[in-house]
């Protein structure tokens, strides 16, 4: 039985979900990828309509049967698991226990009391199209709007034709227009020049920056400023991170799992990939096969890292082969879902159990993909040729051995008269020290795959001896898993691509299929891929998306705010060559990005979430820009550029915040409290929220503390200069602006009440107060 302080504890932890408006994309996924799967296999057999006899009257298949239970009432109370005949039966509290022939795993009655205690959301029978037999109608399913073809769009007619700047101000200002709204006026020169230094480089500008471009008088003062951020190399470490969310990027993992890799040079090669404006549909190519792709070397491994730092999950190889086998095909569902959600904006996993419920995309699809990534094995490879590399291996092989000898010669006790084994262990430790002499031993492992099968076996006869992983030579094609069980294997499916997106999918022939994965996204699917990269790159400079669900392009996401404007984006987006730099540049030189953002009452009243863009929206800075700005203003900032992590709460760590050490199971409790993602998943966005923790952190946390008394320090190098003096620099460096004279007058009386040391003491106290302070934090 699960003990009641666990029942209160889940249900603490759910509690915000229950009074949510509306279930989001990720209730969604949740119940199809956790819940609709878990009733499946446990309870269907029974109390579904495949059962024979429906058993107690209750249907678990459908949310208005589950609504209305069966013979002994209600199974479910949404929020109140308490209250809830079914959490009743599976902790066998009652003299109803189900399932019958035994209970459930304690994760799986947590998993479904937290379900019920979020609300027991059930969604509604799936609207995709569908045959009379029930097979899924792909003809009709492409009919969906994420799915069409994308071409440039007619120009819309417009009463105000003076305030386009880009093309994509047109399709803005006819929605304006449609709404009865008028577009706000441009932002002034100074809050332009730290909008676009935050939003290209994550940084903010020095003062003299600000001065001379306010000063600027040619009209392309703000052109010329774009294209030089954009070549600037911080950009690459901005807009790298943005890409590691998805990527579920980590410097650590688990500690059972050995690695001797250096995980970084995916991050590294990321923010290059960045600078260099690799086109995006080579940027995905590589991400997913650059070792199968003509032209490419060992340098360019690390680009594998999307893969190749997916998460492992811990194999107990004492345990019979079927649990294993479930472990390893959740690995092969998590590649499945960040690969399909990242770069296609749809939820494939979904469909590992059973047809997706909403999208066309069938059982077949999913083990289509997931064949691919069953033919991967997750492999640290050199970044230097592997005939270098081969005496290395060899090397670290034998240095194994003798590791392992020396070890055991560790734990022996010498008999009377015979001497300690340390002059052996000496001999080998210089055998050692010698192998690691080998030329290019310390070259750099890369975080990759390799083309090579996994098939989980029994270590002997019986299921008692174990399991044993056999890793085998070329790729293998999935049985379809019957209710997503890899112990109940269906018809195999070949390895191709998504049906909706491909008239006739090909069985993939070149290796595991990894490059014709990759083809088919930019190919097949190019549309699609590229509103979802537009998408992303839209919401990161604007804080909404025009499709809000950036990872869900089906038919429980959200539909475009903007349908014409995305497509119009989209189709020039593939045309000028896949370029991320021409369309940040678009966007950023638009009429519509340069809006001031203060707010209309008259304007608000009619589209209060400014989904229409009439103003441009004031957002808070990710923890890393926070964090990096500090630095920056205070002088103390390392802008070196790559190489290894370190730990974000060191005094001495003193690099941008991408540089950071992201532990995937440890993760830095500031990391944590400051909304930083879950590096265990693919994450479409950052959650932005305000919290008791992240007030304190500001008013007693290290980092404010020590960046206010470097602050100090620096405004304090001209020991000729007054409190107000001090006190303009101070504001200026952190504001891009003057202080307003009741700033100035403000600061003044506050310092002026103390002398002495007491004065050092007033001035960090001020200067801390400024670092925390909404402007600092928030970007207009």
């Amino acid at each position: 039985m699960m003990p009641r302080s666990a029942l209160l504890l889940v249900s603490f932890l759910w509690l915000p979900h229950v009074f949510a408006d509306a279930p989001s994309a990720e209730d969604v996924q949740h119940f199809e990828r956790r819940i609709r799967p878990l009733l499946s296999r446990r309870c269907f057999s029974c109390h579904s309509q495949r059962a024979k006899t429906i058993h107690g009257g209750l249907r678990l298949d459908r949310a208005d049967d589950l609504r209305r239970g069966g013979d002994s009432g209600a199974a479910v109370v949404p929020g109140k698991p308490e209250e809830s005949l079914l959490v009743k039966a599976i902790g066998y509290e009652e003299d109803i226990q189900m399932p019958p022939d035994g209970k459930l795993p304690e994760a799986e009655i947590a998993e479904l009391v937290a379900w019920i205690a979020s609300g027991a959301f059930f969604p509604t029978a799936g609207d995709q199209p569908s045959r009379a037999d029930g097979e899924i109608d792909f003809k009709a399913g492409r009919n969906f709007w994420s799915f069409q073809r994308v071409r440039p769009q007619p120009l819309p007619q417009l009463a105000n034709q003076s305030w386009p700047q880009q093309r994509m101000d047109a399709f803005v200002l006819a929605g304006l227009e449609r709404a009865g709204l008028t577009p706000s006026p441009q932002a002034d020169r100074t809050t332009l020049i730290r909008r676009v230094y935050f939003d290209l480089i994550g940084l903010p500008p020095q003062p003299a920056q600000v001065r001379e471009f306010v000063n600027d008088p040619s009209p392309l003062a703000f052109e010329n400023l774009v294209d030089r951020l954009l070549s600037s190399p911080q950009y690459g470490e901005k807009w790298a991170r943005m890409w590691l969310d998805m990527a579920r990027y980590t410097d650590r993992t688990a500690s059972w799992l050995y690695k001797n890799g250096q995980p970084h040079l995916y991050r590294d090669w990321v923010g290059q990939a960045m600078n260099d404006d690799l086109p995006y549909d080579q940027f995905v190519h590589r991400q997913l096969a650059t070792d199968m792709m003509p032209g490419t070397g060992p340098e360019d491994l690390p680009a594998l890292g999307f893969i190749g730092l997916s998460p492992a999950y811990w194999k107990e190889l004492k345990l019979p082969c079927e649990i294993i086998k479930v472990i390893v095909a959740d690995e092969w569902e998590e590649r499945v879902d960040a690969v399909s959600r990242t770069f296609l904006g749809l939820t494939v996993a979904c469909a590992r159990c059973h047809d997706h419920k909403f999208d066309p995309i069938s059982s077949e699809d999913y083990y289509a993909l997931a064949g691919v990534f069953a033919s991967c094995r997750l492999q640290e490879r050199p970044v230097i040729d592997e005939k270098l590399y081969q005496p290395v291996q060899e090397a670290k092989q034998e240095i194994e051995k003798l590791e392992a000898e020396i070890k055991e010669l560790k734990k022996t006790k010498p008999k009377d008269g015979e001497a300690a084994p340390q002059a052996k262990i000496d001999a080998l430790t210089a055998k050692i020290l010698e192998l690691k002499g080998t030329p290019h031993f310390d070259a750099p492992l890369a975080s990759a795959v390799v083309d090579e099968s996994l098939y989980v076996v029994r270590a002997g006869k019986l299921p008692e001896n174990g399991t044993r992983l056999d890793y085998r030579p070329g790729p293998k094609d999935l049985p379809l898993f019957v209710r997503g069980n890899p112990n109940r294997p269906g018809p195999i499916v070949r390895r191709r691509f998504l049906k909706v997106l491909s008239d006739d999918p090909q069985p993939f022939q070149s290796g595991s299929g990894r490059l014709e994965l990759a083809r088919s996204i930019t190919g097949d699917a190019a549309p699609l891929a590229a509103r979802v990269i537009v998408n992303r790159i839209w919401l990161a400079h604007f804080g909404r998306g025009i499709v809000t669900t950036p990872s869900n392009f089906g038919r429980q996401g959200s539909r475009p705010t903007h349908p014409e404007l995305l497509d119009d984006l989209a189709a020039r987006f593939i045309a000028g060559g896949w370029s991320i730099k021409k369309l940040h540049r678009e966007i950023l030189l638009s009429a519509t990005w340069q809006q001031a953002s203060a707010v209309d009452e008259t304007k608000a009243a009619i589209d209060p979430n400014n989904v229409r863009l009439w103003r441009m929206n004031r957002r808070r800075l990710e923890f890393e820009s926070w964090r990096d700005a500090m630095l920056a203003v205070t002088g103390e900032l390392d802008a070196s550029i790559g190489g290894s992590s370190l730990e974000l709460d060191s005094p001495t760590n003193l690099r941008r915040t991408v540089y950071a050490t992201v532990h995937r199971r440890d993760m830095s409790t500031t990391l944590q409290i400051h909304d930083f993602p879950d590096p265990t998943s693919h994450s479409p966005h950052r959650s932005n929220t305000t919290t008791p923790l992240q007030g304190l952190y500001a008013l007693n946390g290290p980092l404010l503390a020590a960046r206010s008394a470097a602050l100090v320090k620096q405004l304090s190098n001209d020991e000729s200069a007054d409190d107000e003096t001090k006190i303009q620099r101070a504001y200026w460096r952190l504001f891009s602006r003057a202080p307003t004279q009741q700033e100035i007058s403000i600061g003044t009386k506050f310092l002026n009440d103390v002398s002495g040391t007491e004065k050092v003491a007033a001035w960090k106290q001020y200067a801390h107060a400024l670092l925390a302070s909404n402007e600092f934090l928030f970007l207009d």
